[in-house]
């Protein structure tokens, strides 16, 4: 416990210390407050805020009813045209807002006012362009490509669009895997994919229609009954190990499908695959009506050394 003669000491003591080191001490005065100022500057700022709101609105609805109806496909004047717009705030500020309001705004405002524009734009057209007010997004893979576990298989790897499976056999069955997701209506989409050998003009399989008649009526297996068990396929927990699930189709949404491209067996070479996903709906926001999809991936079967 301290008494209190040793705690005054303690404050002379401390007092005398500042006064020797930094001469005369000041004593802190708090600026006066002024009332009057501070609700002039309160009721600045909310017409600054709704004005920057209205703006995003704005520019929202503008982009989505009238510049996207226009465009086959998004474009790079979607995102930098909005982001340009943020030059206008303090000329609009200039010409709306009272001259007793805007002479109080500091550069700290016109920063804030920027970052409320760029989230309430953001926010607005995310709403616009999704689900349940429109479809922006394209069907596509669930994940990528994949090739069920085969006894011979040494080796299998996916970098980017190639992957690289090494046999330890002179050839062994080549099951391969993928499934079609979207965000709204992935059985309704059309897919047409091509999957052929280098070399040989014949493709091995060539189907185009609707995905979900594709997966159930499909001319080979379907991705849940293929082999014995999708085993590099499955996605397990990080913590337990367990498996929860094929990681080319994770979602119960996803539709999944499977080919065998060689029911006796596929040597070394190298297999093309081209996929390509549309769908035509009303809730596209593009002047076709329709979001697509494609890509190339490329299977190389190696033998392998050991």
């Amino acid at each position: 416990m301290v008494d209190v003669d040793t705690a005054l000491r303690a404050s002379a003591y401390s007092s005398r210390r500042g006064k020797a080191k930094g001469g005369e001490r000041q004593d802190s005065v708090l600026e006066p407050f002024d009332p009057a100022s501070h609700a002039q500057k309160e009721r600045g700022e909310a017409i600054s805020m709704w004005i920057v709101i209205a703006l995003g609105l704005f520019v929202a609805i503008t982009m989505r009813f009238y510049m996207m109806p226009g465009m086959e496909k998004s474009q790079q004047i979607l995102w930098l045209l909005p982001f340009l717009v943020i030059t206008l705030i303090r000329p609009i500020h200039q010409l709306v807002v009272p001259s007793e309001f805007f002479e109080l705004f500091t550069t700290g405002n016109w920063v804030r006012a920027s970052f409320l524009y760029i989230f309430t734009w953001l926010a607005l057209s995310f709403a616009l362009v999704n689900p349940p007010l429109a479809d922006i997004a394209s069907p596509h893979l669930a994940g990528a490509i994949d090739i069920a576990d085969a006894e011979g298989v040494a080796m299998s790897d996916l970098s980017g669009d190639v992957y690289e499976l090494r046999i330890s056999q002179d050839s062994i069955p080549v099951i391969l895997g993928l499934a079609v997701r979207d965000n709204v209506d992935a059985e309704n989409s059309t897919i047409n994919i091509t999957i052929k050998k280098t070399g040989q003009m014949t493709p091995i399989v060539s189907l185009s229609g609707v995905v979900s008649e594709i997966a159930a009526d499909g001319p080979t297996e379907t991705f849940q009954s293929v082999g014995e068990g999708w085993l590099r396929g499955l996605k397990t927990n990080s913590l337990t190990g367990k498996s929860i699930g094929p990681k080319v189709a994770p979602h119960s949404e996803d539709i999944a499908m499977a080919w065998n491209l060689c029911p006796e067996g596929c040597g070394p070479g190298e297999y093309l695959i081209q996929i390509e996903l549309r769908e035509k709906s009303e809730m596209v926001p593009w002047s076709t009506g329709e979001n697509s999809w494609s890509n190339e991936y490329t299977l190389s079967i190696l033998q392998s050394s050991s």
